[in-house]
């Protein structure tokens, strides 16, 4: 019912009636240890704002966020938005890992404290399909419909705005701990907190830059160069004389050679669909996908299946417990269906994973192997078994050495796991 009454198309409010609904995920302590921990930076990871009087200021000093400079930030009236939170909180990780599965897209997360009497920023619209969880204390809302059809699901946020631009809102509300507030990109909103109470909340995101027009970015391009190197209709010289009946200035007048142009380009461009790699552009927003990804949350018996999990250590003067030792009646599977893309590249194979990702928004480099392409049925195997386990002989590789060496190489990354631990401790 949501997804066919509300995404992408109107606000939804959620009234729990329960304070304690989202116990556990993130609060006030949460936010002063990491403080604590030396782990925030100002502008990286904290941000101190205000809205007063229609302006909307970032106070952000050099360095780290000392609990004491934070704290005296926030008593003299500053909203504080913790960017990236789940890079200080498992719980945040947990629950953003598991959405961003749901949504096949990132879902990202900021944390907003705000002092009573107080707005932190100015009304804008956003880019991304926001929900606000409110943790604690209350906040009082108001949410606007787009202005205009171009602001409709834009691509991009908007500037701030100002009172005057805005009209009457569609949604006004004040959220207690437990509600829950949705609304699509595009709507116009801002919130401020009540006289009586302090207010944390978490907007979590998604459906940034994941829209039909942003693969066809990566697909009509593709499509292209395929048709140049196949269609030789594609690679036949303009007219000559084009310039002196096309353009802007040319536009208003009665031309036979301007309506052959036209329907020229139409032509062509109808002959471009048959060369779309469609599959090929889905794999490539797939890998941006697994870049943007979370890494996976295991679980305690998912770990001690796993490398994680695996108990190699020094002890009495050398390694022990080091060898990986499958054989070809191990049982293995994937750790989650949705941590590996198999690309073909221009140089290769490639297969993306997501098991080494930071829970930093791309703090580190794409992860990849590349495999040799007689893998490829190996991967797809694996695939298709999830979440069974299946064993390493039956794996379609030619020999078993190439069975055994291909399973090592991906428990070594975390992407296998086993049924049983290799290794009894």
């Amino acid at each position: 019912e949501f997804l066919g009454r509300r995404w992408e198309r109107a606000p939804l409010l959620v009234r729990r009636g329960d304070p304690g609904y989202y116990a556990g995920l993130f609060s006030t302590a949460d936010f002063d240890a990491a403080l604590r921990r030396g782990e925030v930076h100002f502008g990286t990871h904290l941000d101190v704002t205000s809205y007063a009087e229609g302006v909307r200021e970032t106070h952000n000093p050099c360095g780290r966020a000392l609990p004491a400079v934070v704290w005296d930030f926030y008593q003299n009236g500053c909203s504080l938005r913790l960017l990236c939170p789940q890079a200080f909180s498992p719980t945040v990780w947990h629950f953003l890992s598991i959405l961003q599965e749901q949504f096949g897209s990132m879902a990202g997360a900021n944390t907003y404290l705000t002092p009573p009497g107080t707005q932190g920023f100015a009304p804008h619209y956003d880019d991304i399909e926001a929900f606000v969880l409110q943790l604690e204390g209350k906040k009082h809302w108001r949410v606007y419909s787009p202005r205009t059809d171009a602001e409709v699901l834009p691509q991009f946020s908007s500037t701030n705005l100002t009172q005057a631009e805005l009209g009457e809102p569609v949604l006004e509300t004040v959220l207690e701990a437990g509600d829950l507030l949705y609304f699509p990109r595009g709507f116009i909103h801002q919130g401020d907190c009540l006289p009586d109470a302090h207010s944390l909340h978490i907007t979590v995101s998604s459906y940034q830059r994941n829209s039909w027009g942003d693969f066809l970015e990566k697909l009509l391009p593709a499509a292209l160069q395929m048709a140049l190197e196949e269609d030789v209709e594609f690679r036949r010289g303009l007219p000559m004389d084009y310039l002196q009946y096309m353009g802007v200035a040319n536009s208003d007048a009665v031309d036979a050679r301007r309506t052959a142009f036209v329907e020229k380009v139409q032509s062509l461009i109808k002959k471009l669909v048959a060369y779309a790699p469609i599959d090929a552009a889905v794999d490539q927003r797939a890998k941006s996908f697994l870049h943007d990804c979370l890494p996976p949350v295991l679980t305690q018996s998912e770990k001690v299946q796993s490398v994680y999990g695996f108990p190699a250590r020094w002890q009495d003067g050398s390694p022990r417990n080091v060898d990986i030792l499958i054989t070809k009646d191990t049982e293995i599977r994937l750790l989650r269906h949705g941590i590996i893309r198999l690309c073909n590249e221009e140089s290769g194979v490639m297969l993306y994973y997501t098991t080494e990702n930071s829970r930093v928004y791309h703090k580190e480099e794409p992860k990849f192997l590349e495999l040799d392409p007689e893998y490829t049925d190996s991967i797809e195997f694996l695939l298709s078994s999830y979440p069974n386990h299946i064993r390493v002989d039956n794996l379609p590789c030619e020999t078993l050495e190439e069975k055994i060496s291909l399973a090592t190489l991906l428990f070594e990354k975390g992407i296998l796991t086993t049924k049983k631990p290799l290794v009894q401790v």
